[in-house]
C-alpha cells in the first residue's frame, strides 16, 4: 500500500521570526510543534504543504534558512534544531540542548573552514553559541543577559573580515553589537562592545546586509520606528584623521558631523558606527525587518507592522530612503502581520498574520509599482476537533478550537493536476468550534462550546465561485436553490450569527452606507477565478445562519446526520442521564423529534448506518448504545447496548464507524482496543441482542481517538474491509479486516500524520481511496491511498 500526502492545511503559529523563505524557494514556518516546509510556486500557480518536520515537543517559535537545504529552528521545548532537507525531507536532524526554556532566537553562519556556528537565545535569559564539531553542536559560550530577554538576533560576518558581528536586541529599547576576542585561554569568546540607543520602546526585527565594504543594520521597534545604522571600516590613518577632526570641532561650533563610535575589533581592526537614516511611515508595532539586494547591487527594506501593511523601502539618488511600496491593509478581523519576508529574487513578498494566515504579493515584472496576490495554503491556528466529507466528496469541512469552520476543496485547472485549498471560512464564530455534521451539500450543523446547534446555507455566491473552481457541472442541489438563496452573509456588531444578505449595493451606496462605518463585516459578491486570498475567507465568504437549535444544558460534544440529511442527532457534555440523552432534530422543520436514552456520562461520537436505519453512540461511561428505526413514525428504539459483563472496552470509548455496507460497525476505546461488532444469526437474551465482537484488535501502549471504515471493500472483494485508526501520539494506522482477523497495511509516523492526538478520520466518499484527518497540532490532512 502507498500512501502519499495529497493536502496538508496548517496555520503559522502566532510568533514573530516564525516564518522564513529561503533561497531554495521553499517557505519554512513553525505549525504547532512541528516545522512546515510550503512550496508557494507549486505546478506553477498553485501551493502546495510539501512536508512537515517533527522533532519539538512543544509550540516552534522561530525559523531560519542557514543556506539552501539547512534550517534552523527553536521552541518552547528548550530546543533548537538543525535541520538539513532535501527534496522528500529532512536527511539530518541534530538537536542543540542547553537552554532551560523557550528557544525564541537563531541564526547561523560559516567558519571559514565550513563548519557552522550558531547562535539562540531563550527566555531563560541566555544567549548560547554553538560550534559544529564531528555531526553534533557543542555549546562553547553561554552569554547571560541577568533578568533580561532578547527578542532578536543576528549573525554576520564583516566583510573582508574574519570577525563576527551579533546584534542583539532585548528589553531594554537599545541593540547590542557583539564580536568575538580572545580569552586568557586563547579561546575566542563574544563581548559586547557596544550598545545602539535611539528607539523608544522594545526592538523586535534586525536584519544585516553588506553594502560594498559597509554594513547596514536594519532595526525595527514597537515605538513604529525604523533605524539604519551603518558600520564602516576604517583604516589606522583614518583614525588619526578622526580624532584631528574631532578636536577640530570641539574648538569650534561651526560644522555638523554625523556622531561616530569606534568599535575596536582586534589587533588594528577599527570600525565606526553611526546612524543612517530614522524611517517612519507604520502606524503600529514593526514586528519584522528583512533586507534585499538586487542582481545591480540596489538595496531595499521590507518592513512588516501589526498595523496590517508592509512596506519596502529603497534610497533615492540623494541617499533619502523612502517608501516605494505599500501592501497589506486587508480587511476582515486580522489584526495585522507578525512578520514579513522577501522572496529570494525579490519579486515577491511574504507576510504572516495574527491569525496564521499568510499573505504573497507577487511584483508585476512589466509594471514593477503593481504587485498582485498569489494563491495560498493556510490553516486553523487551534486543534482541529472534527470533519466531515461532502456526501459524495466534492470539498471537505472542518471545525476548529479556533473559532472557525472551512471548508476545503480541489481547484482543477486545465493541463494541471488539482491542488487542494481553503475555498471559504463558512462560520467565524466567538465560541471554540467542536462538532460539525453535513445535512446536505449546501447544509451544515456546528457545534460549539455553547449550548445552542447552529444551521447554516450556503449562499448563491459561494456556490457560483465553487461550481468553477472545483469544475462541478452536475449540481442540482445547487441548482433548485441558487435562485432562492442570498447572495452572502455579514455579522452585525457585536453579534454571533451570520445575517443573510438579499440585496448587494452598489459601490457608490456601499460607499456612502455601511462599507466605511462597517468594514470588517460588510459582504460585497466577488467572482474567483482561483482560491481565495486571506483576507477575502475572512470577510467575504460567511454562510448565512439558518437556525439555532435549542434543547442541551451543556457545551455541544458531537453532531451526526443520516446520508439524505432528514435527521439530525446531537448531543452535550454530560455527568448524568439526563444530560447524556440524544437529541433528534428533524432539519425539514428544525423541531425535536425525540430524545433518546441510554448512557450515563457524555458521548463522545455519533455515527448513522448507511441505511439510517441504526444510530450508534459512544461514550465515556465505556459502553455503546444502538438505536434502531423499524419505521420513520415510530423513531429510535434502544436495541442494544454493553455492560461490564461484555463490553469489551474498560475505558473511554472515543469513536466508532459503520462499515458501508452496514454489516459491522468499529468502536475504539483509550485502552487500545478496537472491536468489530456484527449482529450474529441467533438473537441472544442480553443487552446485545445478537451483536457480538467479530474481532478484537488490541494495540498495546496506545489510545485510539479515531477511527474510520473505507467507502470500498479491498481489491473488489465482498468481505475484506479497509479500516484507519488514528491515535493519541498523532500516528495513523491502515488495517484490512476480513472475517475477524486484522493486518497492518500501512503505518504513517508523525512526520506523515500528527504530532498531536487524531481527532478524527473519514474516507472520501467516491470509487477513489482517500482519507482526511485533523488533530489537535492544527493540522488538516487527505491521503490518496494506492493498493499495490
Amino acid at each position: 500500500m502507498q500512501v502519499e500526502n495529497l493536502y496538508t492545511s496548517v496555520a503559522c503559529n502566532r510568533c514573530t521570526e516564525c516564518a522564513d523563505w529561503g533561497p531554495n524557494g521553499w517557505i519554512a514556518y513553525g505549525a504547532c510543534n512541528a516545522v512546515a516546509i510550503m512550496d508557494p510556486k507549486f505546478k506553477g500557480n498553485s501551493a502546495k504543504i510539501l512536508f512537515t518536520l517533527v522533532e519539538h515537543t512543544k509550540r516552534v517559535n522561530t525559523v531560519r534558512w542557514l543556506n539552501k537545504g539547512t534550517l534552523l529552528s527553536g521552541g518552547d521545548d528548550a530546543n533548537a534544531v538543525f535541520w538539513e532537507l532535501d527534496e522528500s525531507g529532512a536527511t539530518n536532524r541534530i538537536v542543540l540542548k542547553g537552554h532551560t526554556s523557550g528557544v525564541n532566537a537563531v541564526d547561523g553562519v560559516r567558519w571559514q573552514d565550513g563548519s557552522w556556528l550558531l547562535v539562540t537565545a531563550a527566555a531563560d535569559s541566555t544567549i548560547k553559541c554553538w560550534q559544529e564539531n564531528e555531526d553534533i553542536f557543542v555549546c562553547y559560550q553561554t552569554i547571560s543577559l541577568s533578568e533580561g530577554f532578547c527578542f532578536s538576533l543576528r549573525l554576520k560576518k564583516l566583510p573582508n573580515s574574519n570577525h563576527f558581528l551579533l546584534a542583539t536586541s532585548g528589553d531594554d529599547e537599545t541593540v547590542s553589537l557583539w564580536t568575538e576576542q580572545e580569552n586568557k585561554y586563547a579561546d575566542l569568546e563574544f563581548h559586547r562592545v557596544h550598545k545602539l540607543a535611539g528607539h523608544e520602546d522594545w526592538i523586535r526585527g534586525l536584519d544585516f546586509v553588506e553594502d560594498g565594504e559597509d554594513l547596514l543594520l536594519a532595526s525595527g521597534s514597537q515605538d513604529n520606528f525604523i533605524r539604519l545604522w551603518r558600520i564602516a571600516p576604517r583604516s589606522e590613518e583614518q583614525m588619526r584623521e578622526n580624532r584631528i577632526d574631532l578636536l577640530q570641532i570641539n574648538n569650534s561650533d561651526s560644522e555638523i558631523k554625523v556622531e561616530e563610535k569606534i568599535l575596536e575589533l582586534g589587533k588594528e581592526a577599527w570600525y565606526a558606527v553611526s546612524l543612517e537614516s530614522v524611517l517612519y511611515g507604520h502606524e503600529g508595532w514593526i514586528y519584522g525587518v528583512q533586507w534585499h539586494k538586487t542582481q545591480e547591487e540596489e538595496l531595499r527594506l521590507l518592513s512588516a507592522s501589526i498595523d496590517k501593511t508592509l512596506i519596502v523601502w529603497a534610497p533615492t539618488e540623494q541617499g533619502v530612503w523612502l517608501e516605494q511600496v505599500r501592501v497589506g491593509e486587508v480587511g476582515g478581523n486580522s489584526m495585522g502581520f507578525f512578520g514579513g519576508k522577501f522572496s529570494s529574487d525579490g519579486h515577491s513578498i511574504l507576510a504572516h498574520s495574527y491569525q496564521g494566515g499568510f499573505h504573497i504579493w507577487n511584483q508585476d515584472l512589466n509594471r514593477p509599482q503593481l504587485w498582485t496576490s498569489n494563491v495560498i495554503v493556510g490553516g486553523h491556528y487551534g486543534e482541529v476537533r472534527d470533519l466531515a466529507w461532502e456526501h459524495d466528496g466534492a470539498y471537505l469541512m472542518t471545525v476548529s478550537a479556533d473559532q472557525t469552520t472551512r471548508l476545503h476543496a480541489p481547484w482543477l485547472q486545465e493541463d494541471a493536476n488539482p491542488t487542494w485549498h481553503e475555498l471559504a471560512r463558512p462560520q467565524v464564530h466567538g465560541y471554540d468550534m467542536q462538532a460539525l455534521a453535513l445535512l446536505s451539500r449546501y447544509k451544515f450543523a456546528s457545534g460549539a462550546e455553547e449550548k445552542i446547534v447552529r444551521t447554516f446555507q450556503a449562499p448563491a455566491n459561494f456556490i457560483e465561485n465553487f461550481r468553477h473552481i472545483s469544475k462541478i457541472t452536475n449540481d442540482v442541489a445547487g441548482d433548485a436553490l441558487l435562485d432562492s438563496l442570498p447572495k452572502g452573509a455579514s455579522v452585525p456588531s457585536l453579534g454571533l450569527s451570520n445575517k443573510a444578505v438579499y440585496k448587494v449595493e452598489t459601490e457608490n451606496e456601499a460607499t456612502s452606507k455601511g462599507k466605511n462605518e462597517y468594514p470588517d463585516n460588510y459582504f460585497v459578491p466577488i467572482t474567483l477565478e482561483t482560491p481565495p486570498q486571506e483576507e477575502t475567507l475572512m470577510q467575504n465568504t460567511l454562510w448565512p445562519e439558518l437556525q439555532k437549535l435549542y434543547g442541551h444544558g451543556y457545551e455541544i460534544f458531537a453532531l451526526a446526520a443520516t446520508a439524505d440529511g432528514s435527521v439530525l442527532a446531537s448531543t452535550c457534555k454530560a455527568s448524568n442521564a439526563e444530560h447524556a440523552q440524544i437529541i433528534l432534530w428533524n432539519p425539514t422543520t428544525w423541531k425535536q423529534l425525540q430524545k433518546l436514552s441510554g448512557h450515563q456520562l457524555t458521548v463522545t461520537q455519533l455515527s448513522f448506518s448507511p441505511d439510517a436505519r441504526y444510530l450508534l453512540s459512544v461514550s465515556r461511561d465505556r459502553r455503546w448504545c444502538l438505536f434502531e428505526r423499524q419505521d420513520s413514525s415510530a423513531g429510535y428504539q434502544l436495541v442494544a447496548s454493553t455492560d461490564k459483563s461484555n463490553g469489551v472496552h474498560t475505558r473511554i470509548i472515543w469513536s466508532c464507524d459503520w462499515s458501508h455496507d452496514g454489516q459491522y460497525f468499529v468502536t475504539s476505546s483509550r485502552e487500545g482496543k478496537v472491536v468489530a461488532w456484527k449482529k450474529g444469526e441467533d438473537a441472544e437474551e442480553s443487552s446485545l441482542n445478537g451483536w457480538q465482537a467479530a474481532g478484537v484488535l488490541d494495540i498495546k501502549n496506545e489510545s485510539i481517538t479515531a477511527v474510520a471504515f473505507s467507502h470500498n471493500y479491498l481489491n473488489g472483494t465482498d468481505d475484506t474491509y479497509i479500516v484507519a485508526l488514528g491515535t493519541e501520539t498523532g500516528l495513523i494506522k491502515i488495517y484490512q479486516f476480513a472475517q475477524g482477523e486484522w493486518k497492518l497495511l500501512s503505518d504513517l509516523n508523525k512526520s506523515q500524520a500528527h504530532h498531536l492526538t487524531v481527532r478524527r478520520l473519514q474516507f472520501r466518499p467516491g470509487k477513489q481511496l482517500q482519507l482526511a484527518s485533523c488533530g489537535e497540532d492544527h493540522l488538516v490532512r487527505i491521503y490518496d491511498i494506492k493498493l499495490t
